[in-house]
């Protein structure tokens, strides 16, 4: 029984970019000799394990083969004869394909750290294009490296656009889609992922509400975040997701978003906060809004009992750097108009269905006096 660290934690080591996890593979082991030592198995058919103190990844050395469509169509062997260079030659990439011994001593047998150096993406063997799934991830690593010179090689990028155009995307279940997405999130990298998924005519597989992608967009993406480092805000990362998953599909269909969390298979939070950022651009296409548009916008934002829906508007177009004016404009009408309550209206008089009329009236009386 031997034990290889592998995967990312080797990769990111010699990038030098911060190790978040550690995966072994154990070579010439059993699931019983596993479970005697104490490692608890995750999975009924699947060779991984739990260390008993660490809690670290260990799985069986294994070999794959394709036996339906998708991402879960392999049947795994991990017969105890299983070398080390068989479990890596399974692996998408050649930089994911490097282990390491527990003396530091590197086994590289398809030249990921020639590919480190050189700045590539490139595929370790023609069992890339059984799994659908690594198109995605491909793109995620290319987004996730841009910063640090990485480009995927041109035959990997030519095998993806193939394995595309053959709708092999499309066996991939949206709930997984969504997953490689949020990973781009939370890494500040969408938009960089979704340059290479326009690159390889990937969009209408894997957002099919955005019609549309272009460098612009991913470079405004690019400026926000400048922007950001340079604002004085206390925006936490999970703000941060949204503003940016916002900003990347603003110009997603309208027509579609109706039904966003079932197309997309996404949570509320992420769908809930693009529809607001829809009519907020739709409102921002006025020249001249009146008291009466803003007041519209805000009964749509539903401001007078989800504040919180207006203040994430207020902030994405910060992180924008945009519509100053219209920013302030924003937040004094509704400072303003949400001090009027139907107490109020009643006082004056209004009585019955006159009330929600008044209410109207009133706080549009005040949006003019500001606007004044």
């Amino acid at each position: 029984m031997k034990v290889y660290l592998v995967g990312g934690a080797v990769r990111d080591a010699l990038i030098n970019y911060p190790v978040v996890e550690h995966d072994y593979v154990v070579v010439g082991s059993t699931p019983e000799e596993m479970q005697s030592l104490g490692y608890k198995q995750v999975g009924k058919d699947f060779p991984v394990f739990l260390h008993p103190h660490t809690k670290d990844e260990y799985a069986l050395a294994r070999k794959e083969r394709k036996i339906g469509q998708g991402y879960t169509g392999f049947i795994c062997d991990f017969d105890p004869t299983v070398t080390l260079e068989e479990d890596l030659y399974r692996r998408d990439l050649t930089i994911n394909a490097i282990a390491q011994d527990e003396n530091g001593k590197l086994f590289d047998p398809f030249h990921g750290q020639a590919d480190i150096n050189n700045r590539l993406l490139r595929h370790v063997g023609p069992a890339f294009s059984e799994d659908p799934l690594r198109i995605l991830r491909v793109a995620r690593f290319a987004a996730r490296y841009y910063h640090l010179g990485f480009t995927i090689a041109p035959e990997t990028l030519a095998l993806m656009k193939d394995m595309v155009a053959n709708d092999e995307l499309k066996t991939l279940t949206k709930e997984r889609i969504w997953l490689e997405i949020e990973k781009c999130l939370k890494a500040n990298s969408l938009h960089l992922f979704l340059d290479v998924l326009d690159e390889i005519d990937a969009l209408a597989d894997v957002l099919p509400i955005l019609p549309t992608w272009s460098k612009a967009q991913s470079k405004k993406v690019t400026n926000a975040n400048v922007n950001l480092a340079n604002l004085e805000t206390n925006i936490n990362s999970e703000q941060l997701t949204i503003y940016q998953f916002c900003l990347c599909l603003e110009h997603s269909n309208p027509q579609e978003l109706k039904q966003i969390e079932q197309t997309l298979k996404i949570p509320s939070i992420y769908a809930n906060a693009l529809r607001d950022h829809k009519l907020l651009q739709q409102f921002l296409l006025l020249e001249y809004p009146t008291a009466k548009d803003i007041l519209t916008f805000f009964n749509q934002i539903d401001l007078w009992r989800r504040p919180e829906r207006l203040t994430l508007l207020i902030e994405l177009l910060e992180y924008t750097q945009s519509h100053d004016q219209i920013t302030h404009t924003l937040q004094e009408c509704a400072s303003i108009t949400q001090t009027i309550t139907a107490q109020q209206v009643i006082a004056l008089g209004f009585q019955g269905a006159a009330i929600k009329t008044g209410l109207e009236t009133t706080r549009i009386h005040a949006i003019e006096k500001w606007l004044s």
